[in-house]
């Protein structure tokens, strides 16, 4: 009996530690999940699972990593399954022109360029990426520029320059974005076909400070419209006290110009009073977590959630390499089965 009863003994007692070593395990790999894994935090890479949980593996840097997943996502090559129908999107794309030019450097053409250039400036009827050195392969302009944030506002007037002496009559309207912002151009045009490019316009995400009309976002990307441009070319590049050569913020600054030439900044709201340009990540708009800056600066105040972001939202800032893909997958490929999208009337009639 007494055989028996430590035997029974030692069988319940490992039956609970192995309990116990279970639960342990589990809620450790839940918590671990939660905080690295899940899809709510962004900022960690598919791979960091397998280097925490398994600490011998060596440990890749942030570039090998996102080089390695670039080099097994960036194709997409899954359109013949598709069986979308782009009949609306294509008959924009001939009828809302946008000419795309991208802010880069040198350094960051690897880096942050080649992932706009994979992704979503494929959608451009004109794309143009401007460096201060030319690069024939990759390929981009070069202006006349100093690299730097003090000469953000010289690459950003040559670059209109530019646009104006070579692609005036190749597009409608004229995009500015950097190499890091994320734009989805389907979205813009269908905002854009319902204003006129013949009107000195331009539109982005609005900020109060500094000018009368305030400026849009540098970040977030903002598009001029035909006459804006010709307003610049014929006029304003050829007069530095409207327009200044170089020295400032770009977005201010160009924001200056513009104001300086009579183009107007108009607001971008859709129909249901909800944002459509974004200066930083989806996550943070999601989450209304902004920097306290943006409270002040933001014409809409800094409203977040999701029912302040447009289903036809255009785009979104600090947008990392692995990112651009993720943001690629999610809005071009990733389909709930048996929900068909209808398009849906968002833009204010005026």
């Amino acid at each position: 009996m007494i055989k028996l009863n430590f035997c029974l003994g030692v069988c319940i007692g490992l039956s609970m530690t192995a309990i116990i070593q279970v639960f342990h395990v589990t809620n450790t790999f839940k918590d671990f999940y939660i905080r690295n894994v899940s899809p709510l935090s962004w900022s960690n890479t598919p791979y960091t699972a397998c280097r925490q949980m398994s600490p011998n593996l060596e440990n890749p840097s942030k570039e090998a990593v996102e080089s390695r997943i670039v080099s097994q996502i960036s194709s997409f090559d899954d359109d013949s399954f598709h069986k979308d129908n782009e009949v609306i999107a294509k008959t924009l794309f001939k009828t809302v022109r946008v000419a795309c030019w991208i802010l880069t450097s040198p350094s960051n053409l690897n880096k942050k360029a080649i992932h706009v250039k994979n992704t979503w400036s494929k959608r451009c009827n004109v794309v143009v990426f401007i460096s201060s050195e030319r690069n024939d392969s990759f390929p981009t302009v070069g202006v006349n520029a100093s690299e730097g944030r003090e000469h953000l506002t010289a690459k950003t007037m040559q670059a209109f320059k530019y646009l104006y002496d070579r692609h005036l009559n190749d597009a409608d309207w004229f995009l500015k974005a950097d190499d890091d912002t994320y734009v989805i151009m389907e979205n813009l045009r269908y905002f854009l076909s319902g204003e006129d490019t013949e009107k000195p316009v331009y539109f982005g995400q609005r900020f109060r400070p500094f000018l009368k009309q305030g400026y849009a976002s540098g970040g977030a990307g903002y598009v001029i419209s035909k006459e804006a441009l010709r307003r610049y070319g014929q006029k304003g590049s050829q007069n530095v006290s409207m327009c200044k050569k170089d020295s400032g913020y770009e977005d201010v600054e160009f924001g200056r110009c513009l104001q300086n030439l009579g183009v107007i900044l108009k607001p971008s709201l859709d129909a249901q009073n909800r944002t459509r340009y974004h200066c930083f990540t989806p996550q943070s708009y999601l989450r209304a977590n902004f920097a306290n800056f943006i409270l002040e600066y933001d014409f809409e105040n800094g409203r977040g959630g999701v029912e302040n972001i447009s289903d036809y939202a255009i785009s979104f800032h600090y947008i990392s390499p692995t990112q651009m893909y993720d943001l690629e997958f999610f809005i071009y490929h990733l389909r709930p089965y048996g929900i068909l999208n209808m398009p849906q009337k968002l833009n204010v009639v005026t």
